[in-house]
């Protein structure tokens, strides 16, 4: 009777080398993907920074083509801290004397960064230099193809180089459109008011 129930007791709390082994961490169970793990890992890279700069000298670049995805601007532009500030419609002809009007090209690089790419419109006047003239055409022709702009010193304006063989389309973001990326880029830098530090700094007020 004893040995019976011994062997009972054992069928119902097994306690033999098969129960006590580890898994292998090797085993095939362990280690195989699932199917299900794109679903599972799936993530959505989010655009928190937009900066407004011109193109790197050594950066071939594309412009969005879209319509609605480039607008004029009156702009701030502080050379020595390379800022730009968004001064509001209101405000423009009392800061008229500091302002710059530019067109902000929605742009993107090899490496898939967004920025803003700002580009001297002619004054009011009519006047217009020759480096603002090729940047205007270094982002018309970026809408088409891969462009490379270099400043040319002796020239007095820059040079631009077109990506050969270069037929891969950029990507843009899908679920942001202009306004969204010009309220990321100039969230900290839009002039509303005359008593922004930045206009009480051009006037000798700080």
């Amino acid at each position: 009777m004893t040995a019976k129930k011994r062997t009972s007791e054992s069928m119902d709390n097994p306690t033999g080398t098969e129960a006590e082994k580890p898994m292998d961490p090797f085993s095939p169970e362990n280690l195989r993907l699932s199917q299900s793990f794109a679903d599972t890992t799936a993530v959505k890279k989010l655009i928190t920074t937009v900066p407004v700069r011109k193109p790197n000298s050594q950066d071939f670049v594309r412009v969005h083509a879209g319509a609605g995805f480039c607008e004029n601007f009156p702009l701030i532009q502080l050379k020595d801290d390379n800022e730009q500030y968004l001064v509001v419609a209101k405000l423009a002809p009392e800061l008229a004397s500091e302002i710059v009007s530019a067109t902000l090209y929605l742009a993107t690089n090899k490496q898939g960064v967004i920025f803003f790419w700002p580009v001297r419109l002619p004054d009011a006047d009519g006047k217009d230099f020759d480096a603002w003239r090729s940047a205007r055409e270094a982002a018309e022709l970026a809408k088409e193809t891969w462009v490379r702009q270099k400043w040319n010193k002796s020239l007095g304006a820059y040079d631009i180089y077109e990506a050969a063989n270069q037929t891969v389309e950029p990507e843009w973001p899908a679920d942001l459109d202009y306004w969204d990326l010009i309220k990321i880029a100039f969230r900290d830098h839009i002039i509303q008011e005359l008593d922004h530090p930045v206009v009480k700094r051009l006037r000798g007020l700080i």
